[in-house]
Formats: C-alpha cells, sequence, structure tokens
C-alpha cells in the first residue's frame, strides 16, 4: 500500500508543475523553429532571450532561392560578435555557457539584387534548470519510501527517454528542413527543364517550317513555258 501511495505521488509530482512559495516562478524558455521569406538586398535580424548558465544551439538552412546562400551573424548580449558568416547555405553553432539577455541573430541577402531567400532557423536550448526539477522529486518522497521505489533507477530512466525524445525531435526537424530545400531544388529544376524544352521544341518547328519553304521555293518554276 505505501509503495502504490509513493507511486500515485511521483506521477503526480512529474504531470503537475512546481508552484512556489511566493508565486510562480518564471515560465522556462522553450526551443524555437521558424521559416521566413528573405528579400532581396534586404537583412533580417531576430532577438532571442536567454537564461544564464545554459547552453544554446543555432542551426539555419537556406531551402530556397538561387544559390542557397545567406550572410549570418550571431551576437550576444553585450553586443560581441560571436559568429559571422559568408555566403553559406547551413550552420550550427552553440553558445556555452549564455548570458542572461536577448541574443541577435541576423539573416542578411543585401548581396544578391534579384533572388529572395526561404530561410528556416532553429534554437535549441539546455538548461541547468531541468537538471534542478528533476533532482525536486527525491526531496518530496519520504527516505523511507525510496526504499520500495528505485528513485535513482526512475530518475535515470526518465532523464534518457527525455534526452532521446528532444533529439528526435531536433533529427525530425533537421529532416524536414533538408526535404523542403530538396523540393524546392528540384520543382526549380523541373522549371527550368520544361523552358528550355519548350524552346528546343519551338526551334525544331521553326527550322521545319523554314527548310519546307525553301524546298518549296527551289521546285517552283518562275519562268512560264510559251505555248
Amino acid at each position: 500500500m505505501m509503495a502504490a501511495g509513493s507511486a500515485l505521488f511521483l506521477a503526480l509530482w512529474l504531470l503537475l508543475p512546481p508552484v512556489g512559495v511566493g508565486g510562480a516562478g518564471p515560465p522556462p524558455i522553450q526551443d524555437g523553429e521558424f521559416t521566413f521569406l528573405l528579400p532581396a538586398g534586404r537583412k533580417q535580424c531576430f532577438y532571442q532571450s536567454a537564461p544564464a548558465n545554459a547552453s544554446l544551439e543555432a542551426e539555419y538552412q537556406v531551402i530556397g532561392g538561387a544559390g542557397l546562400d545567406v550572410d549570418f551573424t550571431l551576437e550576444s548580449p553585450q553586443d560581441v560578435l560571436l559568429v559571422s558568416e559568408s555566403r553559406k547555405a547551413d550552420g550550427v553553432h552553440t553558445v556555452e555557457p549564455t548570458e542572461a539577455g536577448d541574443y541577435k541573430l541576423c539573416f542578411d541577402n543585401s548581396f544578391s539584387t534579384i533572388s529572395e531567400k526561404l530561410v528556416f532557423f532553429e534554437l535549441i536550448f539546455d538548461s541547468l534548470q531541468d537538471d534542478e526539477e528533476v533532482e525536486g522529486w527525491a526531496e518530496a518522497v519520504e527516505p523511507e519510501e525510496m526504499l520500495d521505489v528505485k528513485m535513482e533507477d526512475i530518475k535515470e530512466s526518465i532523464e534518457i527517454m527525455r534526452t532521446r525524445l528532444e533529439r528526435s525531435i531536433q533529427m525530425l526537424t533537421l529532416l524536414r528542413a533538408f526535404e523542403a530545400r530538396d523540393r524546392n531544388l528540384q520543382e526549380g529544376n523541373l522549371e527550368r527543364v520544361n523552358f528550355w524544352s519548350a524552346v528546343n521544341v519551338a526551334v525544331l518547328l521553326l527550322v521545319a517550317v523554314l527548310q519546307v519553304c525553301t524546298l518549296k521555293r527551289f521546285f517552283q518554276d518562275k519562268h512560264p513555258v510559251p505555248t
């Protein structure tokens, strides 16, 4: 009976959000992904808040547009340039540990005067606060109850499962970005093939008509025969 009550309490502890004494704390920063259209000759910047002493992974890909390239910069909350890349199709960068404040991510397409770019980027946070929340269950159960429920084993299994699920989500998002880029590239190739095929057919028809007209002129008798 004690073990069943302990298991029920543990399940409620995992499902319900923690409540502080002085009110709810700030919500954790969530991972995010975004796809946007960057016009030709334009620069667009995004700001992302980050906690202190965490890990930030920024990943981007150009999935549409001529050349599939863009300029990328990443600046810290103190306006320190952390990453600067020119004419790249994709990139992955990790900032660890982070500073508390707003990080600035800029995508620059000013070098292109005609082609717009379709850009995908993703921000992944790994905060130390998550580890503190996992450690919180062990303090909620009495020491004698921990003899029936192997807290360390459960905690380790859940942590491994959480890490694998997060990695699976990241890989699926990355695969979707690759699929979108390949699809846009194939559609562009298909349009070019269809255009030049139509041009070739038109040229062939024009040449055929010119040949027929030329042969007709060869066999035409321009001098009438006297009778």
